[in-house]
Parts: structure tokens; sequence; C-alpha cells
């Protein structure tokens, strides 16, 4: 599906389409090994417990509604603060290393990384462990490549036992107050709420980490809309929205479906048992809803883009990705107003292969 108006119908249409792969006719089989071994069977088994985007209604409604309080707009404008003081700390670091400095691994991947730690409880000591292999996971794709694999088991074994230690002790953290919900109504097993925890730490990384260097690049490259946000930082919530639809870097992951019922999309006739591909970067530059799609303009006002999906499956988790976005950006540009990026566009090492689109390295320098 490469249209806006036929990507929403799919994704919101959870009576006849199904996201469960393992309904007949799902496309994402077709890309696992044909003959697993034992040992990978095993660890599948243990990381599809709780990937509740993986689920249809009502099982993937129980995960959604123990999540829906820990990102509603009141909870995050309560971490704003603390959004804010990792970033200028972030920031603060960049500077006493001086210019210049890869801004992916100075800031792009550490910020997120530092806010979904605090949200998890992950103890301070261990965010550098995190990071990297959390790094490594985005770099070469949680499931396509042996060094992805790899990290991603041992970040779930992490955290299995992070998990483990809250289940006695349970803290004032995301995990410690889904291990008690889980207590209160014994729905979960433990496996499912390890991975419901893993998904988190990958959805709510990925998207930001990628799209604060990919949005600096757009900015510095778009000088005229930079300025305008610089005469009016109110625009800044606008601008997010618009860059997040200008780079559209979920393109298809999460957006894979069956239909489960004969139907018709857009004029077209579906047998059950056919699969979907939503391709969210083509619905996002779609002009029949999208004026001159392929310019970035910052005020286009372009909330109704699919970066975080649609339907029942949208991430649960935009509010706290728009809320870092936008401290990131502003942040950055307002302390380091003379920010350039080094060298030409084709020389930067675009990520083509990982989960997200992104780029592994953004050099940039600065004066003072």
């Amino acid at each position: 599906m490469t249209r806006h108006a036929e990507a929403q119908q799919v994704l919101s249409d959870h009576h006849r389409v199904s996201t469960d792969p393992a309904s007949p006719g799902h496309p994402m089989p077709l890309m696992r090994p044909d003959d697993p071994s034992e040992e990978e069977l095993e660890i599948r088994r243990r990381f599809q417990a709780g990937q509740f985007i993986d689920m249809d209604p009502p099982e993937h409604s129980l995960y959604r509604r123990m999540l829906i309080p820990e990102f509603t707009v009141r909870r995050v404008r309560e971490m704003r603060p603390a959004i804010q003081e990792a970033t200028d700390l972030l920031i603060d670091d960049m500077i006493r290393a001086g210019s210049p400095t890869d801004l992916v691994d100075a800031f792009g991947f550490s910020l997120p990384s530092m806010v979904t730690c605090a949200l998890l409880g992950v103890p301070y000591s261990d965010r550098d462990f995190f990071r990297a292999r959390t790094r490594k996971m985005m770099d070469t794709g949680v499931g396509s490549s042996e060094e992805g694999i790899a990290a991603a088991i041992e970040v779930w074994y992490y955290l299995d036992k992070l998990i483990t230690v809250a289940e006695r002790e349970p803290g004032d953290d995301l995990i410690g107050r889904l291990v008690t919900a889980r207590r209160e109504t014994g729905e979960l097993t433990h496996d499912a709420l390890v991975g419901m925890v893993f998904l988190l730490l990958i959805a709510g990384h990925e998207t930001t980490a990628n799209m604060i260097p990919l949005g600096v690049h757009a900015l510095l490259r778009h000088p005229d809309q930079l300025d305008a946000l610089r005469a009016d930082p109110e625009g800044w919530p606008l601008a997010v929205e618009e860059l997040l639809r200008y780079h559209s870097i979920v393109d298809w992951v999460g957006f894979d479906r069956v239909a489960t019922q004969d139907m018709e999309v857009g004029g077209q006739a579906v047998r059950a048992g056919e699969g979907f591909f939503v391709l969210g970067a083509s619905a996002n530059r779609d002009p029949r809803v999208f004026d001159d799609p392929d310019t970035l303009d910052i005020r286009r006002g372009a909330r109704n883009h699919l970066a975080f999906g649609y339907g029942v499956h949208q991430c649960l988790g935009q509010n706290l990705a728009r809320a870092e976005l936008e401290i990131a950006y502003r942040t950055l540009f307002e302390r380091l107003p003379t920010l350039r990026v080094l060298g030409e566009d084709d020389e930067l090492p675009f990520n083509y292969d990982g989960v997200v689109f992104g780029t592994r390295a953004l050099p940039v320098a600065w004066s003072l």
C-alpha cells in the first residue's frame, strides 16, 4: 500500500486485517529461515512472548491497556524537565570535548538511551552496556545479522534479570509498575513481561535516535527553515511533525498485515490470506494529502502523517518521542548556533539496512 488513504484503511481495520505473523498468508514468515535450529526456535519463542506489536485485539488490548498510563500527555509533560536536563548534559559534554564530533554518537543515540533507561529504571552504571547493545541492534538489524541477534539476546537476558529483581522489590519506574500490575492481575507470564519491555526499548529508542541526526541534517541543509524556527521558536512542535513526515524512517517495519476476510482496498479486490506491506514513506509523500510532498515545509502542519502508524497499533510512545525531538532540536540549535555538517551528503554513511532508516554518523563542527 503506497497511498495514504489505503494505508489508513489497512492499518485501522483490525476486524478484517491481522498483524499476527502466524495468520495464514502473513508476509513476514517469508522473510525468516526455513529450517531454524532448536536453539533459534527457543530464542524465538522467548522473544515472541510479549511482542504485542504482532498481536490482534483482544490480546493486543491487554498489553496496550497496561501501558497507556505510562505515556499520557500528562506523564510526558512531567518528564520534560528530565529530558531537558539530559539534553543539556550531553551538549555540555560535546562543548567540553570540543569541535568537531560525531553527532550520532555524542548526542543522537545518547539522549534517547538516557531517557529510556530512566523510564525503565535501568541503573546508571549499566547505561553504557545498554547503549552499546542498542546501537548494535539498530545498526545491523535486530534479527537480520548475527551481530544484531547476539546484541538482542544480551539485552533480553539483561532485562530478564532486571525484571526478576523488580519482582522481588518493585521500584518507582515503568518496570516496577508493570511488575506490580502483573502481580495484581496475574494476566502476564514473566517472559511476556520481558518481551513487552524489550519491545518498548526498541520502539522507544529507534525513532528518536535516528530522527535526531536526520532532523538536524535536514534543517542545516534547509537554512531558510532553520532561520524561521530561530525567529519563532513556538514553531518547533509543527517542525517536528514535518520532519517525521519528511523522513518517515520506519517505512514498513510493523506495517505488515494480512487480510482475514475478502475485502476491497482502493478499488481492488483482496482475498482472505493475501498479505499487505504498507509503505509509510510513500504514504507520507502522497500528493493527494500533502501539497508539494518532497519539499520540507515546517509550517505545513503535517500531524496526519503515518510515521507513528495508525489505528490500534499506533505508537504508544509518540508523545514522548515528540517531546524528546522538540527539546533536542531546539536546545541544540540554541546552544550551538554555528553548528554545521562537515562533508558532502554523498559521503555520509546512511543506513539503508537496519531496522529503520538513519545515518551511522553525522560529523559536525561549531565555533563558540
